[in-house]
C-alpha cells in the first residue's frame, strides 16, 4: 500500500468504478503513509469512529499537510461561520435541534410525509415535460429530471424562489467542488472561488431572510428567521445564513446523485427494474440497497482526533487527520455477504450511505422519499429504457460521486 493508491482513488480516471481500489485499500483497514491522513476503509471501524466523541468534525481542529492526497479543497477560514455539519457538541447539537424544529419530529413530525403528494406531482410534471419534447430516443436524465426534481423540492421547502435557481446553481457547484480532494487543483484558487461563492450566496440569502422576517410564510426559512426563542435560544442572522446555505446545497447535491446512480444501477439490472415497474413498493428496499451499493457521498475526508485513539491495532495520535471511506465500508465482505452484488432483497442493510451518529444526514427522510418516488415512477412510465453510454460521464468530484449526464433512450413514455 502506498500513497499512490490514495491518488488513484481520487483520480478522475477511476471515477466510474472506484470499488476495486477500495477492495485493495481494505487490506489495510487503517492506512497511514508519512504525513498523510489516517485512511479508514472497513465497515466496523468506520461505524465506530462515526459514533466516537473523540473524533472532531470541526475544521478548526485540523492540521493539514499540503502533501495529503485526500486534503479537501475547503479552506481553514470561511466567509460564513461553520455549519452544524462541521461543528462538535454542544454547538452542533444546539443548531441541529433548532433547524430540526420546522423539519421533523418531535415538533414537525409530519413535515416530510405531508409532502408526498406534492413530490409526486413534481415527478409527474417533469416526466410529462420529457414526453412533451417528443425525443425519447435521447434523454439526459440528469438535466431533464435528476437535477430539477430535488432543486424544485428544496426551493419549495426553504421558500427560495425557483426562478432564482440559475443564480444559486453556479454558487452551489463552486462550493460543492471545494469539497473535492483534487491534488492537481490550485488550493488558493479553489478557496478563493469557494469564498466568493459563499459571499454571493450569503448576501442573497440575507436578503431573503430579511424579507421573511417582515412577511413570514410557512416555509423553513420563515420559521428559522421569525421563530420565537425556544429552549436553545434562536439563531443569529449569520447562523441562519450558514444553515440555509447548507440545506440549499446539501438538499439537492446528494439527492441528484442518489437518483442518477439509482437509475444507472437499475438499467444495469433490468430484472430489478421490471420488478419495480410491477410493484412500486419495492422502491423502499431498492433505495436502501442503493445507499449501500452506490452511495452519493463516497468519503468524509476531513475529521481529526481530539486524543489518541486505537483503531484496528493502529494508534492514531491526537491531532491527526482522519479520512473515512464510507463507500468502501459499504462493500466490506466482513459485514455484507456478496457485497459487490446489487441485491434489494438483502435482509440486513445497515449501510453507511447516509452517515451515522450525530452527523447522520439531516435530510435523510426527504432524500429517501424523493428517490423512492422518482425511481418507481421512472420505472413505470419509461418504456424499454436503455443506456446510451456505459459508463456515463461522471462529475469531477470524488466526494459527491455521480454521473454528470446520464444519456438514455426509451421507446415511449406511458401516461
Amino acid at each position: 500500500m502506498s500513497r499512490a493508491m490514495l491518488r488513484q482513488i481520487i483520480d478522475y480516471a477511476n471515477r466510474a468504478d472506484p470499488y476495486p481500489l477500495y477492495e485493495e485499500l481494505r487490506k489495510t483497514p487503517v492506512f497511514h503513509d508519512e504525513d498523510g491522513p489516517y485512511v479508514v476503509s472497513t465497515y466496523h471501524e468506520i461505524q465506530s469512529l462515526l459514533h466516537d466523541p473523540r473524533i472532531s468534525s470541526d475544521p478548526r481542529n485540523l492540521t493539514l499537510s499540503a502533501s495529503d492526497p485526500l486534503m479537501s479543497g475547503e479552506g481553514d477560514e470561511s466567509t460564513l461561520p461553520p455549519v452544524f455539519l462541521r461543528l462538535d457538541p454542544p454547538d452542533h447539537d444546539r443548531l441541529r435541534r433548532i433547524t430540526n424544529r420546522p423539519f421533523g419530529p418531535p415538533h414537525s413530525p409530519h413535515r416530510v410525509d405531508d409532502m408526498r403528494g406534492e413530490l409526486a406531482g413534481i415527478v409527474s410534471g417533469l416526466i410529462d415535460g420529457i414526453a412533451a419534447t417528443g425525443s425519447p430516443e435521447r434523454i439526459d436524465l440528469v438535466e431533464q429530471f435528476s437535477y430539477p426534481f430535488p432543486v424544485t423540492v428544496i426551493c419549495r421547502l426553504l421558500g427560495v424562489p425557483h426562478e432564482d435557481e440559475p443564480r444559486f446553481h453556479g454558487w452551489a457547484d463552486t462550493i460543492a467542488a471545494s469539497l473535492d480532494p483534487d491534488p492537481d487543483a490550485d488550493p488558493a484558487e479553489k478557496f478563493k472561488g469557494a469564498a466568493d461563492a459563499q459571499i454571493e450566496l450569503g448576501m442573497y440569502l440575507a436578503g431573503l431572510i430579511e424579507e421573511r422576517r417582515k412577511n413570514p410564510g410557512e416555509d423553513m426559512l420563515s420559521q428559522l428567521a421569525a421563530a420565537p426563542e425556544g429552549p436553545d435560544g434562536s439563531m443569529s442572522t449569520v447562523e441562519i445564513i450558514s444553515t440555509a446555505a447548507l440545506l440549499l446545497i446539501a438538499g439537492h447535491e446528494t439527492t441528484v446523485n442518489l437518483i442518477t446512480n439509482g437509475m444507472l444501477t437499475l438499467l444495469r439490472h433490468p430484472e430489478v427494474l421490471q420488478r419495480l415497474r410491477e410493484d412500486p413498493r419495492l422502491s423502499v428496499p431498492i433505495v436502501e440497497e442503493l445507499l449501500r451499493y452506490e452511495p452519493p457521498v463516497q468519503l468524509l475526508p476531513r475529521r481529526s482526533t481530539l486524543t489518541d485513539i486505537e483503531v484496528a491495532e493502529v494508534n492514531i495520535p491526537k491531532g491527526a487527520t482522519v479520512s473515512l471511506i464510507l463507500a468502501s465500508g459499504n462493500r466490506d465482505p466482513r459485514r455484507f455477504e456478496n457485497p459487490d452484488r446489487f441485491d434489494p432483497d438483502r435482509g440486513d442493510i445497515q449501510h453507511l450511505g447516509l452517515g451515522s451518529g450525530i452527523h447522520s444526514c439531516f435530510g435523510a427522510p426527504l432524500a429517501r422519499l424523493e428517490a423512492q418516488l422518482a425511481l418507481s415512477e421512472l420505472a413505470r412510465r419509461l418504456e424499454n429504457p436503455r443506456l446510451l453510454e456505459d459508463p456515463p460521464p461522471y462529475r469531477q468530484n470524488a466526494v459527491l460521486r455521480g454521473p454528470r449526464h446520464l444519456p438514455i433512450a426509451c421507446d415511449g413514455i406511458r401516461p
